[in-house]
């Protein structure tokens, strides 16, 4: 007894349909593994997580924060103590003018230092910049 769906015994469905479908299903499957392929060898960071990418942005923010500040707080030091040489001794400007020159100074060692440009003073380190020595 045949079904509107197809022959009888097959659950309703055809099997030359089936077979039709299975080929279909794998010619779809080498498809998708071909694309899958020659998108990895144009974009290998969105392969590798698009986690990865996000999360290298913020790193370099907060590198650049680091820097930034690391300069900004040796000038403000530099300032402090210039302020209160000034007010201590009576030397106005002058302390102020030579702390602050000398706080510029400290501001672009540590920024240096920080980029690892520049050993840090009393280490027998090289600069991590140069690897080869």
């Amino acid at each position: 007894m045949a079904d509107e769906h197809g022959p009888a015994g097959t659950g309703g469905k055809d099997p030359a349909r089936q077979h039709d479908a299975g080929v279909r299903d794998e010619e779809l499957e080498r498809r998708r593994r071909e694309l899958g392929a020659s998108l990895a060898t144009r974009l290998p960071d969105r392969l590798e997580g698009e986690g990865a990418a996000k999360a290298e942005r913020p790193v370099g923010y907060a590198q650049a924060f680091k820097l930034s500040s690391e300069f900004i707080a040796g000038i403000a030091v530099g300032v402090a103590i210039g302020w209160i040489v000034d007010r201590m001794a009576g030397t106005s400007p002058w302390g102020l003018i030579v702390f602050l020159l000398l706080g510029f100074g400290a501001g672009i060692l540590n920024v240096l230092r920080s980029a690892g440009l520049v050993a840090e003073f009393g280490q027998g380190r090289k600069p991590r910049s140069d690897p080869d020595k």
